[in-house]
């Protein structure tokens, strides 16, 4: 009998691959979780957006500086359906012809394409052998054009209404124990 063989392992242990898979690789530290996006989204930008658009709503046609508001409220629209586009590429019906309708709906449908993503693969890296970029990089770029857009049509509704900021800043700050009506001394 020949003793070599005897002693060799039967299969030969498996080789560890080279390639990376999506789950393993680290998340990404640059780029937010998904429940924070849907809160910026759905909360905090939707606050904002409602605001603006009450002192929008409340400007005469005729205003001369109704023209360049219109046109800013507009590409923040677009920018809402291209980052929900980003999220998922099918939009289920048909958006409102109102404008103020329009983007509530396009905030309401780029937070359900939020809720969809798997939190424990967004923001993750790609695998190099892909050659792709990940989603959440494209997804928190376009976010942050929505808040670009949103500082863009800042002051051009501060110009027609002067107290748009103290209305923006009303509920920043919650106290869990509102202070008393009454004087304290």
């Amino acid at each position: 009998m020949d003793s070599t063989l005897a002693t060799e392992p039967a299969e030969k242990p498996a080789t560890p691959t080279l390639l990376e898979t999506w789950g393993k690789n680290e998340r990404m530290r640059h780029i937010p979780s998904v429940e924070w996006m849907v809160w910026k989204l759905d909360y905090d930008l939707r606050r904002r957006i409602d605001k603006l658009l009450v002192s929008f709503a409340a400007l005469a046609p005729d205003d001369p500086h109704c023209p360049s508001i219109e046109a800013e409220f507009r590409a923040l629209c677009r920018a809402i359906d291209r980052f929900t586009d980003t999220v998922r590429h099918a939009r289920p019906g048909h958006a409102p012809q109102d404008l103020s309708h329009h983007i509530s709906w396009s905030i309401s449908q780029a937070a359900s394409a939020l809720h969809s993503l798997d939190a424990a693969l967004f923001g993750r890296r790609y695998p190099f052998q892909t050659f792709e970029r990940s989603k959440g990089e494209t997804l928190y770029g376009a976010l942050l054009v929505i808040i670009e857009h949103i500082n863009r049509v800042t002051p051009l509704i501060r110009a027609v209404d002067p107290n748009i900021d103290a209305r923006l800043l009303d509920d920043l700050v919650q106290l869990e124990q509102p202070l008393r009506e009454t004087p304290i001394a």
